[in-house]
């Protein structure tokens, strides 16, 4: 049973760096879980401080996510009307069939946010608007971080007691 659990949660982390690429899937969640599977197995003592700890980090950067493009958008100069915009933006990008809709939403949202609502001439809103996609950009990076850290740990963890699961 350790090594089906070992295989699901080396596919769950690996879920976690695609989906850290792929906004549908929650990147870090994901790899906690495999983190979790792997505690789980008898062959490796259970660390609830180090369950806590990368739960908190894996929770915080997928709330993070949602909020960065938001965030950029009023550190670029952009407005409440943009910043919701973006959120809303990346709803509507992530739930529709277009193809790069995650990369489109936020920006074209908050771009019609500052333009439409705000009354933002052209040049700001379009300033508002990459503030949200340099968001957007440094959201997926710090999910990638974070989830082949997770990759990492998981591996450091199963390497070093691999006797234990024979």
């Amino acid at each position: 049973m350790d090594i089906v659990l070992v295989i699901i949660g080396l596919i769950l982390c690996i879920i976690g760096i695609v989906g850290s690429v792929f906004p549908v899937l929650p990147g870090p969640p994901f790899g906690w879980l495999g983190l979790l599977l792997l505690e789980l197995t008898e062959g490796i003592p259970t660390n609830y401080w180090f369950l806590g700890i990368t739960f908190i980090i894996a929770i915080g950067i997928f709330l993070l996510d949602y909020m960065m493009p938001a965030i950029s958008t009023k550190k670029f100069g952009g407005s409440k009307a943009g910043a919701i915009g973006a959120v809303l933006g990346l709803i509507i990008g992530l739930l529709s069939p277009i193809p790069f809709g995650f990369l489109i939403g936020p920006f074209a949202g908050a771009f019609i946010g500052e333009f439409v609502f705000n009354k933002t001439k052209g040049p700001q809103a379009l300033k508002a608007a990459f503030g949200s996609f340099l968001g957007f950009i440094a959201s997926t990076f710090m999910k990638l971080f974070v989830s082949f850290m997770f990759l990492g740990l998981f591996s450091w963890e199963a390497l070093s007691h691999w006797n234990s699961f024979f």
